[in-house]
This record gives C-alpha cells, structure tokens and sequence, in this order.
C-alpha cells in the first residue's frame, strides 16, 4: 500500500513517514502544495494524509483535495490544528473521508490510517446495477442508461443510499441526518437534492411514497455485483 503523506511540518511529516514505514506501507512525503502536485502524476496513492495548512496558504490542502477529487477516489485523511466545525464540514464537503486535529496520537493516526484503506478496499469490489442505474463506488461515478451522470459528492451520496436499499423507503429526517446533518435549510434540502436527481436520471427514479421517498426502480431489477 502506497500513501502520500502531505504536512510542512518536518518532525511530524518525518513521524509520519516513519511510522508508516514500520507498518509496512511504502510512503512519499510532500511538504508543500507544490511538491504533491508534482508527485501525484507520478504514483497512484492507496491514501493521502493531508495537511490543511501549507506553505501556499492556509486553505492550501483544501485547494489540493478539490483538485484531487476531480480525478480521484483516493481516500483522504485530513491533518490539521484547525479544529473549528466549520473547517472539519468544509473538508468532508471537498470530499475528505476523515479528520484528525493537531495534536495526536500516532497510534490513533495508524489506527485511522488502517480503516480507510480497509474500508476503501471493501468499496473497490462493488458496483451497483439497479435496472438502468449502475454505481461505481471505488471511481465514484454514476452510469443512467449508458451514460455518464455528472454529480456532485452530495448527490452521488444520496443517490449511492437509495441504490444500496432500493426496497426500503427513507423518511426525510433520516436522509438529513445521515447525509446534510449540518443543513440550515432543514428538510428543504431533501427535496432540492431529490428534484435534482430526478432532473439528471428520470422523473420516476425516485418515488415519493407517504412517509418519504425511494428508488423509483423495479426492485425486481436490482442487484449488487462484484
């Protein structure tokens, strides 16, 4: 397993490296934006530890994951001392899969390390095929009847629950829980993100049933696949 580590830090960024190293994973350490741009091209990492706070400014690892995700599934951990609420949702939004604040334990950092891969090796074995619908969960992306959807993360998550439960109807309060949990809009953001998807698949792929809404395909029709 490959991971990139990205942190200016040089004694943690060495640690990490260490660290890492000793738990049999091959590592690359970038300690700016500048050098993680030049290194992705080279190697596709198994994971990326991310600074927030680079040498090219202080939203610089956010800038990286952006660019990151429009490419890429790669799971990323986000390191940083910025540990406001507002920064941890910013970087889950980008598409961040963790965050871990400054300081902490490089047990806890492996441990976090671990899951991810685990977890990402898990998503890379499925897709899911639902009738016209197919989900590719390790690229992220989305297929209706042949054709590419273009998605957002919020929307391709959404999309991602109704496809794994196509028989089961979902109430409002429990899609804002799961997947807008920090939503100002409340259930109002729910229905923008349904007339979305019904907008880029069909008006009919997600029903609206009393008490909520689910896939609108036949159920007859799905199935997950390796």
């Amino acid at each position: 397993m490959f991971v990139l580590v990205v942190e200016d830090e040089v004694t943690l960024g060495d640690g990490l490296g260490r660290s890492l190293r000793a738990s049999g994973y091959d590592v690359a350490w970038a300690q700016s934006l500048t050098e993680a741009r030049t290194l992705l091209p080279q190697r596709d990492p198994d994971l990326i530890t991310l600074d927030v706070m680079l040498p090219e400014g202080e939203h610089a690892g956010f800038t990286l994951a952006q660019e990151i995700r429009e490419v890429s599934a790669v799971p990323i951990l986000f390191l940083t001392a910025r540990d406001a609420v507002e920064d941890r949702i910013h970087g889950l939004d980008l598409g961040g899969d963790d965050y871990l604040v400054k300081p902490f334990s490089l047990d806890e950092y492996l441990a976090r390390v671990r899951a991810l891969l685990r977890r990402d090796a898990q998503v890379k074995k499925a897709k899911l095929v639902c009738g016209p619908l197919e989900l590719d969960l390790a690229r992220r992306s989305a297929h209706w009847q042949g054709d590419l959807l273009q998605l957002s993360e919020r929307e391709f998550a959404l999309l991602e629950l109704f496809a794994m439960n196509p028989e089961r109807l979902y109430a409002p309060a429990e899609l804002l829980d799961k997947l807008f949990p920090n939503a100002d809009s409340g259930l109002k953001v729910i229905r923008v993100y349904v007339h979305y998807l019904r907008q880029k698949l069909s008006k009919d792929a997600i029903v609206t049933v009393q008490g909520g809404y689910r896939l609108g395909l036949s159920v007859a029709e799905a199935e997950a696949v390796s």
